[in-house]
């Protein structure tokens, strides 16, 4: 099986923490949201991945390099210029000779791929959606299925009155090669916007599946925060890459925690870590690799990336810490994105 993740996009709803970094490398619990899709698709049968890249797509490439730590192969697509996510898989058209799938380098899910084809490959269809109930329908497609599951209707984002669905496209696709008749060479092309009300204008074989399975777009602050609330709850299936040392309690390798520091659940704290007398790293926290919270600071509902420092008398609540940023002494910072680092 042969799976295509679309990892070009700049991940302008994440700035300022994407400013250096593309949107697939953004850490979910210290591991790039798209490390947790390469396993979802290694663990569904899928071996071979193609991934698209454009904006710093230099750094996933360095990363994921040849894909045999996951267990798969996986190949790149550079993108001088932004093709659109179906132009982007036409442009790979010669690498699926079979059914295949396609999913966001910035989705975080837990689905059954390997279900989702079969009622694919038992409906006969041309291209199967997965679908989800959301409560925010604007920001999604959404779509209308029959009682046999057959898409009736498609819109995407839709505003106000014209909302006539709650079930969202995941951006989760099963297609079969002949999809690639329907998207033209070298154009911008979409599959919201462009293939799938083809699909519907030529009554093609154009299926959705319902999933409850777990499934969120980490393209913005609050979601990124949800992803981190839901995997600390055990909504999501996820490999974590730190030992449960308690129930709730993640800690890496030679992290010192200081007798006098408080530790709450869930929590995680990464490897290398350094917790002084008397901090606080409470509820929903999660620290990187190579972080200290020092003396009488207090971490709540927070995110700390890797290398990340909050000094001393300080309290950080409902924040996201940049990489190798500092949040100055005697600080207090409610709903907050540090990007920039800090001297005392």
């Amino acid at each position: 099986m042969k799976a295509m993740i679309l990892a070009a996009g700049v991940g302008s709803r994440l700035d300022p923490l994407t400013r250096n970094l593309p949107k697939p490398l953004v850490p979910i619990v210290n591991k790039p949201v798209m490390e947790h899709i390469v396993e979802l698709l290694a663990r569904n049968g899928v071996k071979q991945i193609m991934v698209n890249l454009h904006y710093h797509g230099d750094q996933i490439k360095n990363y994921f390099g040849d894909g045999k730590k996951w267990g798969v192969e996986i190949s790149y697509s550079p993108e001088e210029v932004l093709w659109g996510d179906a132009g982007s898989v036409k442009r790979c058209e010669s690498f699926f000779d079979e059914t295949f799938i396609v999913i966001g380098g910035d989705d975080l899910a837990d689905m059954d791929l390997k279900h989702l084809i079969k009622q694919h490959k038992k409906k006969k269809a041309l291209c199967t959606i997965a679908l989800s109930l959301v409560s925010d329908p604007g920001e999604y497609g959404i779509v209308l299925i029959n009682e046999r599951g057959k898409i009736s209707r498609f819109l995407e984002k839709p505003k106000g009155e014209v909302i006539f669905s709650n079930m969202a496209n995941t951006g989760v696709y099963v297609f079969e090669p002949e999809i690639f008749e329907l998207i033209p060479k070298g154009e911008f092309y979409g599959f919201g916007k462009n293939v799938f009300p083809l699909l519907l204008e030529q009554k093609k074989r154009f299926y959705g599946y319902l999933t409850s399975s777990y499934w969120k777009d980490v393209g913005n602050l609050k979601q990124y925060q949800e992803a981190h609330r839901d995997a600390l709850g055990g909504k999501v299936d996820l490999k974590f890459p730190l030992s449960e040392v308690k129930k709730y309690v993640w800690i890496g390798k030679n992290t010192e925690i200081h007798p006098s520091a408080e530790i709450g659940y869930p929590v995680v704290i990464g490897n290398n870590c350094r917790i002084e007398a008397n901090a606080k790293v409470m509820e929903n926290s999660v620290l990187g690799d190579n972080c200290v919270v020092e003396k009488d600071a207090v971490v709540i509902n927070s995110i700390l990336w890797e290398g990340a420092k909050v000094m001393e008398r300080t309290m950080l609540e409902r924040c996201v810490v940049g990489r190798s940023c500092a949040v100055k002494s005697n600080a207090a910072v409610f709903d907050g994105v540090i990007v920039d680092p800090v001297r005392r």
